[in-house]
């Protein structure tokens, strides 16, 4: 229920103003780009990672106050009746439809397809306040969803990006609050939950695509979603960095080394990686040449350089950072079909979601007939990995270090098979092992 009514939260501030009062605040300004051109946002949804909660912004409103002392009053309602874009909009898997009733009764609900054939009919009554509706597609592109309430009616069209998996379109009422609730129990309903230096998912929508990064924001900022893909990084095309030239990607708001990193100084298989003052790698089967083809293999105490800080920069160059968990979620949800950045599907294990693997492998190298679209540039290849001293699955495994680990202090590692289009997020339970490793752009 604090999802739904943080969401319902935001869809009462794009229709009122606000005093927050002298209470300390943080201002959030989002912009949208493709490439170095402007891009108008629909929409932005705010996730917070820390304390849980999330919040909507919808165009023209692109500016998010953040109130983290908590709200005094309590904001006032408008008296119109109300239909809410739908977000994520387009939508992939399901989105969220709000609708404000001005007072209490019945409301007719109805879907049609761009025909005009009816998909869904229902009639509720409704009390008075904010309602929120959880629409899934089916195979259709474009639907209208239409709501009456004594005798207005307000449609939005609805966008479908997804590859239609479900057999029908559905519609389902998820929630809902009454403007009357007493202060004193509607406070931390209608806040976003806060506090500077919370780890934050920031997700803009626009036209049928998404993006999305993490930020912890500690003072006000002005943040920008880059709407392109598969272009060298605007303003960086390559870098060099200890005696090799890497190439950049830019994956919507990620820019990435399109290359596994190659540094340090090649060590035997049979040797273990120490804290030497040295920077050490594993070439594939001893051989040199591998790591030119698919990077150096390290073991992740050598790649975060000895130390735990989540996103640090590690082995990467300055101005770079080794990928978080959360990061690495960002760029499934962006490579998949079917599941959008932020589905509680990335926060699972083992192999999840349908084709982000198989969108972010390279056209070649790959076992098995197993090679990717590399519909996004990032060509990850089958690099093998290390284990108890002897080198596995080349061609056939591609294994991606995170900086990112859990309570018991295990890390997170991304893996891709030749014979799998999903992506697997697991727990590195297996002692001393060495896999590949990508940087990211601070």
């Amino acid at each position: 229920m604090k999802k739904i009514t943080c969401i319902i939260l935001l869809l009462v501030c794009a229709f009122i103003t606000h005093s927050y009062g002298q209470r300390p605040t943080i201002e959030l300004t989002f912009t949208g780009i493709s490439d170095t051109s402007y891009f108008q946002l629909s929409s932005i949804k705010v996730k917070n990672l820390t304390q849980g909660g999330d919040t909507v912004l919808y165009y023209p409103d692109t500016v998010l106050v953040m109130n983290y002392l908590g709200i005094d009053e309590k904001p006032g309602l408008r008296d119109e009746f109300t239909v809410l874009q739908n977000y994520p909009n387009p939508v992939r898997d399901h989105a969220t439809i709000g609708v404000f009733v001005p007072e209490r009764d019945k409301v007719s609900l109805s879907v049609t397809d761009v025909l005009g054939r009816q998909l869904i009919t229902s009639e509720k009554m409704l009390e008075k306040g904010y309602h929120s509706f959880l629409f899934t597609p089916g195979s259709e592109k474009l639907y209208l969803f239409t709501a009456n309430w004594k005798g207005t009616g307000r449609t939005i069209k609805i966008i479908n990006a997804g590859p239609g998996l479900a057999s029908s379109c559905s519609l389902e009422h998820t929630g809902y609050i009454n403007n009357d609730i007493p202060l004193k129990s509607s406070s931390d309903i209608r806040e976003f939950p806060f506090s500077p230096g919370d780890m934050l998912m920031f997700t803009g929508y626009a036209d049928t695509l998404e993006s999305g990064f993490i930020d912890s924001p500690e003072t006000s900022q002005d943040y920008v979603f880059q709407f392109a893909a598969n272009i060298p990084c605007p303003g960086l095309d390559s870098l060099y960095y200890e005696g090799r030239w890497y190439h950049t990607i830019q994956v919507f708001s990620q820019c990435w080394m399109k290359e596994n990193l190659d540094v340090g100084v090649i060590i035997a298989g049979s040797q273990t990686q120490t804290d030497n003052g040295i920077l050490e790698k594993y070439c594939y089967a001893n051989q040199e040449v591998n790591c030119a083809k698919t990077g150096g293999i390290y073991i992740w105490e050598e790649m975060m350089q000895y130390a735990t800080l989540q996103g640090g920069q590690g082995i990467c160059p300055d101005g770079w950072h080794l990928p978080t968990d959360e990061e690495w979620k960002i760029l499934e949800g962006v490579a998949d079909s079917y599941y959008v950045i932020g589905s509680n599907i990335w926060n699972g294990t083992n192999f999840r979601g349908t084709d982000a693997g198989k969108n972010l492998k390279s056209i070649q190298g790959w076992s098995s007939n197993g090679n990717g679209t590399d519909l996004y540039g990032f060509t990850a290849v089958a690099g093998g990995y290390w284990w108890q001293n002897s080198f596995f699955e080349y061609t056939n495994f591609g294994v991606y270090w995170t900086s990112s680990s859990n309570n018991a202090g295990l890390p997170y590692y991304r893996g891709m098979r030749m014979d799998m289009n999903s992506i697997a997020r697991m727990l590195n339970t297996f002692g001393s092992t060495g896999y590949s490793v990508r940087c990211l752009k601070d």
